[in-house]
């Protein structure tokens, strides 16, 4: 990540690093793990995405006056909306290995994120973060230093390619400086 200096610094991804296909093989063991149990990580990830950045509860008519974990989890809009984070990210990683597939589902969900919810891309680095610590906890075992190294590259290839979406978009309220 580099700083670019103005008004205010605002963080700037460079394009994410190659995954290397150990790394391919790593991140969908992983997964197939994780993806066990889809729906219930992903309710995780979305609540302490929530919790930690409640911010991100603006996009979300359905839920965002829910402060209470408890009533979250319950939610059934929160759970279809965990099913299809989790189904988007399990698509990418079944696909690792064709490029055009990854950037083409990556393409669409950020196009529809900008187009018709226009959430702020910054919010996929946020949640593509809080995925991140999810996984790492609830999967400890399986996330090893090299599962880390792994899921930190897909991590900032998934942000790479929803904020190119963005940039193709047209995305007005993000500067393109921090594209």
């Amino acid at each position: 990540m580099e700083k670019v200096q103005g008004e205010m610094e605002i963080e700037r991804w460079e394009r994410s690093e190659e995954i290397s296909d150990a790394e391919k093989k790593v991140i969908q063991e992983t997964w197939s793990r994780v993806y066990a149990n889809c729906e219930d990580v992903g309710v995780s990830i979305l609540i302490r995405f929530f919790v930690n950045f409640p911010s991100a509860k603006q996009y979300f008519s359905q839920f965002k006056h829910m402060e209470d974990p408890l009533e979250m989890e319950r939610s059934l809009q929160l759970r279809k909306h965990a099913r299809r984070v989790m189904g988007a990210i399990n698509t990418v990683v079944e696909n690792l290995n064709d490029s055009e597939k990854v950037s083409s589902v990556l393409a669409l969900v950020g196009k529809a994120h900008a187009l018709k919810h226009k959430v702020e891309p910054i919010y996929f680095k946020k949640l593509t973060g809080v995925m991140l610590e999810v996984i790492a906890e609830e999967y400890a075992n399986d996330f090893t230093p090299e599962a880390h190294g792994a899921w930190t590259k897909m991590k900032a290839l998934i942000y790479t390619h929803v904020t190119a979406a963005y940039k193709e978009v047209g995305w007005a309220q993000y500067p393109t400086a921090t594209l």
